[in-house]
């Protein structure tokens, strides 16, 4: 039986394999600089802290593990630690769900509107908010004198350090964030798809529960990695907010690294919080993969899934919601616009409380600045003079002047370094992306404090601590991932036919970039370059340790106010620090807007 034999492609031509040796050499050299700085500053700072946990003076021992599991102590701090995380992330999805879903199927001005208020409250430091609540929560604060105004209370009650005050510093802190990430998802889910099941029969709370809310599941899941993850290694909300009741592990590090220097228990509380986080994302990734943290992601299995037990419970769990928030919705007012009905009235009045309730905190500091009493509520009087102290102090002065600088340096690092990367994620077709993608995205994979006492010790064998240009390397590694996903999701928006025009016109790759891609690109390049210096300008756990003494950064400079000696002029800090952060949201949503319209 005689057989085809199907004849052999011919080698590429010279001239071919020249061409694909450039394409591979172009492609090493844009992903080359994140490569390194990855590796040189986070791989590698990372596996060094790792190892002092079974590597010290005396050589290999596991001293320092026998005393992190022989005390109850440590087992019930990351109890705490993973309680803290848990409600604070089931609290903020769920909070956070409503809000994500009007932003992503409201008009665009009004989206315009609301995403102001969520990245307002995004972007304005911990520190500043944390501070609010001890205002809002102290004895002598907001709630206090309201509920003794109100007759409910004869006396002050005792709402600071507790469990209560901590779980409320702490949604309130990662909320948008939860937000922000549910939003990624859920604007990539197409509208028409409810209006379908709405034509087929389906009742408006059905068409939701039934097909839209399983679409949206990708973006839950990721919102309650994000949250969980950056809860696990806070440590700013707790030690301000909480009592010894409330301790986290990552404060434990920061006492063994700051008061004792041993680094070998540091190192083995780290393994012992990075393998937690570790198991989340890897988790996470055989469920959903990484890449549905960019919203862009596809489901992981294909073909159709078995029915099981869980399958009908999720089923009928969807369908009694369904039938729940049709009777709901037929008991409320409505009105009609041109795509359709409007949102419920409920649904915009809680996400509008809401959005009042996360952003209040830190505009309560703007009374109190020119307030004559001090830090008690209600301000009295008026007075300019806890502006003039900041502005009159050198030290003050100095760290604001260093923020600036280092995030100015870490902005154009991070653009200039994660802006090619994003290229070479969207625009290329190399072998490896998901790959690629889950190396940029380790320094938030991996928790913040970990990354900063890693920096720390290499930092200090080789001189690095205390200067600028320690900071702007520190910051951009935790500035950069943002950077790209930002670049990546304007890039997206891109039409590469004007590129292809360019081309056929005879123009050469480097000459499209410089006259057709980075004009058009360039409101999204600043507009990545000012989330970078926010980033930066508002990274304490880091310049906790690598910015020195005498040299410490705007937040290292509060952090050490609030914790040592708490004055007015915090208030007057907060408030500067409140405006300047709206004004650089404000540039960037005109400059993301000038992009879309482009």
């Amino acid at each position: 039986m005689a057989t085809s034999v199907s004849p052999a492609l011919p080698p590429p031509s010279a001239p071919a394999r020249a061409a694909a040796r450039k394409v591979r050499l172009t492609r090493l050299l844009m992903a080359a600089p994140l490569v390194v700085l990855l590796v040189a500053l986070l791989v590698y700072p990372v596996g060094q802290l790792l190892a002092l946990s079974v590597y010290g003076d005396a050589g290999f021992n596991l001293a320092a593990y026998r005393q992190l599991f022989a005390s109850p102590l440590y087992f019930n701090v990351m109890l705490i630690t993973l309680k803290i995380s848990f409600f604070t992330t089931v609290l903020s999805v769920i909070g956070g769900y409503p809000i994500a879903y009007l932003i992503s199927v409201t008009s665009r001005e009004r989206k315009a509107t609301l995403l102001f208020w969520v990245l307002l409250s995004f972007w304005t430091s911990f520190l500043v908010r944390a501070f609010a609540w001890i205002i809002i929560l102290g004895r002598r604060g907001v709630l206090n004198h309201l509920l003794m105004t109100l007759g409910i209370t004869d006396a002050p009650a005792d709402l600071l350090y507790n469990f209560g005050s901590v779980m409320v510093g702490m949604v309130h802190a990662l909320m948008p964030l939860a937000i922000l990430t549910m939003l990624s998802v859920m604007e990539n889910i197409d509208r028409n798809l409810p209006r379908a099941a709405s034509t087929l029969g389906a009742r408006p709370g059905t068409a939701f529960w039934k097909v839209y809310f399983p679409l949206s599941l990708p973006g839950v899941a990721a919102a309650a990695i994000m949250v969980f993850v950056t809860a696990i290694g806070f440590f700013i909300v707790p030690a301000l907010l909480g009592g010894r009741r409330e301790t986290m592990i990552t404060q434990l590090i920061i006492d063994q690294v700051q008061q004792t220097l041993n680094w070998g228990f540091a190192g083995a509380i780290s393994v012992l919080l990075l393998l937690v986080v570790l198991a989340v994302f890897v988790l996470y990734d055989k469920l959903l993969g990484l890449s549905s943290m960019t919203g862009t992601a596809t489901p992981r299995a294909s073909g159709p899934k078995p029915r099981g037990l869980g399958h009908k419970v999720g089923e009928a769990i969807l369908t009694g919601l369904g039938h729940a928030s049709d009777a709901l919705i037929a008991l409320m007012p409505r009105t009609r616009h041109r795509d359709g009905a409007k949102p419920p009235r409920a649904l915009v009045a809680y996400v509008w409380g809401v959005l009042i309730l996360i952003s209040l905190p830190a505009l309560l500091m703007i009374p109190l600045s020119f307030g004559s009493g001090g830090l008690n509520w209600p301000p009295r009087g008026f007075t300019l003079q806890w502006y003039e102290q900041m502005w009159q102090s050198p030290v003050w002065a100095q760290a604001l002047v260093r923020s600036l600088g280092v995030g100015i340096g870490t902005g154009v690092l991070a653009m200039l370094i994660g802006t090619p990367v994003a290229f070479l994620l969207v625009r290329s077709d190399m072998r490896g992306k998901g790959a690629m993608l889950a190396f940029v995205l380790s320094p938030i994979v991996v928790p913040r404090m970990i990354i900063a006492v890693g920096l720390f010790y290499m930092f200090a064998r080789i001189g690095l601590v205390g200067t600028a240009l320690g900071l702007i390397l520190g910051h951009t590694v935790v500035a950069v991932p943002y950077v790209v996903m930002t670049m990546m999701a304007v890039l997206r928006n891109y039409d590469t036919r004007l590129d292809l025009a360019a081309q056929s016109l005879g123009a050469r790759p480097f000459a499209t970039l410089r006259y057709v891609t980075f004009p058009i690109l360039g409101a999204g390049m600043m507009s990545s370059f000012l989330f970078a210096f926010a980033t930066s300008f508002d990274e304490l756990t880091i310049a906790l340790f690598a910015s020195g003494g005498l040299n410490a950064t705007l937040p290292k400079q509060f952090w050490d106010e609030v914790t040592l000696q708490v004055s007015p002029v915090i208030a007057a800090v907060s408030t500067c620090l409140f405006v300047f952060i709206a004004v650089l949201i404000f540039i960037a949503d005109r400059l993301r807007r000038r992009s879309v319209m482009s």
